[in-house]
Formats: C-alpha cells, structure tokens, sequence
C-alpha cells in the first residue's frame, strides 16, 4: 500500500475498534498531516477510505460517540510511539487491506515509466538521449508551425537531411567537411556557420542541448 492509504485506513481502522466500546469521547492521533487535511476537504476526487472514515464517524456521532482526530509530530524518537508503529505493521498483516483502484493505477504508471526510463538510459544509439535524458512530456510550444520544425530538428529527421530516402538518391554532403549533412553538423559543427552561431546564440561553440533542450534557444527558429 501507498503511504497515504496506509494512514487513512490507520485512522477508519481506529474507528471501528472505538465502535465496539461504549459512547464516550474519544481522541485519535495521527502524524499525518495530509491525510487529516484531506478528511476536512472532501471533494469527489478524495481517496475512497476518506468517505468511509466521515460515515463511520457521522454514525458513531449519532450514537453518542465525541471523536477528534488531533495531528501529533513524527513518531521517530518517542519510544511509545515507535512501539505503536510496529504493532501497527504486524496488525496489517492480519487485516483487510484491499487496496484502492486509484492506488493500483498510480502504481503501475510509476512502474512502467521506471522500465521506460531504463529502456531509454540503456540504449546506446540514442541520438534523443543526450537532450533528454530523463522520460518526461516535452512542454508544447504556442505555435504548432515552431512546434513541429523543433521536433523534426530533436529527433534529427528533416526533409533536408533525410529527403534522400524517399527520392531514392545520395545522401547530402557537407562541401566544407565531407560528411553526411546532420542536424548535428549544421546546428553545432560546420565551420560554415560559425558567423551565424556567433550572431544569433552569441557562440561558436554550442551543444544541441543548448538549442533543443527543454526550452529552445530564443533564437534557433531565426538561425
């Protein structure tokens, strides 16, 4: 279980153990400050165990029951409460711990994009990787036209580079270097274009991770 939904049901856990003794007042303590913030918002997007916890809680209220729930520090240090810890994991073995829905999709989101992440840091040909190195959505620009020419020029396909392959002809050269023209070469390495560098990114020496990292340079669209 998640952090969160392991103090929630802490906390609907204790309720049911106050309903089998007699109406009196009562007072839970929990260290978990998100978890009673959550109880006091309520909206339709709140944990599932949280309106289970405030229905229990209504109907013991009508019985005569007077619960708080009262925020304590962390239990770390307080030999008490660290005894409590423990008898609150071995208990957890014996309980009811179905997990909810939303619970089991956030973990298997992380644990897919854990093994895209890997994938992606363990492939050596990857021309993406040194501009991205982390799996995260790339921020979507306000003109789709910029939008689209900076994703042809990160993933390195443009109709200049790789027109070839579809006319079936040479791939183009660079007259300068005697290389295969690359976004690469034109954007960071071709002497050719060292004034236009200078000129528009202030530097002769620039890395495509300068120009087509998480934010384009300012200036790239122009060179």
């Amino acid at each position: 279980m998640f952090y969160f939904t392991a103090e929630i049901r802490a906390i609907l856990h204790s309720l049911s153990e106050i309903s089998n003794y007699p109406a009196d007042n009562y007072i839970i303590y929990s260290d978990s400050l998100s978890v009673l913030q959550a109880l006091s918002s309520l909206h339709r997007h709140s944990h599932p165990l949280a309106f289970s916890i405030l229905d229990l809680h209504d109907r013991l209220v009508c019985k005569g029951f007077s619960i708080l729930l009262c925020w304590v520090p962390s239990h770390v240090g307080i030999s008490g409460n660290e005894i409590a810890d423990i008898a609150a994991k071995n208990a957890s073995a014996v309980l009811d711990n179905s997990t909810p829905l939303k619970d089991f999709k956030h973990y298997i989101k992380l644990a897919l994009h854990s093994r895209w992440e890997n994938r992606w840091n363990s492939q050596s040909m990857n021309k993406l990787h040194s501009i991205k190195p982390v799996v995260t959505p790339w921020p979507i620009l306000t003109n789709r036209k910029a939008d689209t020419i900076v994703t042809r020029l990160r993933v390195g396909h443009t109709r200049y580079t790789h027109r070839h392959l579809l006319m079936g002809g040479q791939a183009p050269m660079c007259t300068q270097c005697n290389c295969i023209m690359s976004v690469l070469h034109i954007l960071c390495e071709c002497p050719n274009f060292n004034s236009l560098r200078l000129r528009y990114f202030q530097s002769s020496a620039i890395s495509l991770t300068d120009l087509l990292g998480k934010t384009p340079h300012v200036h790239l669209l122009p060179f």
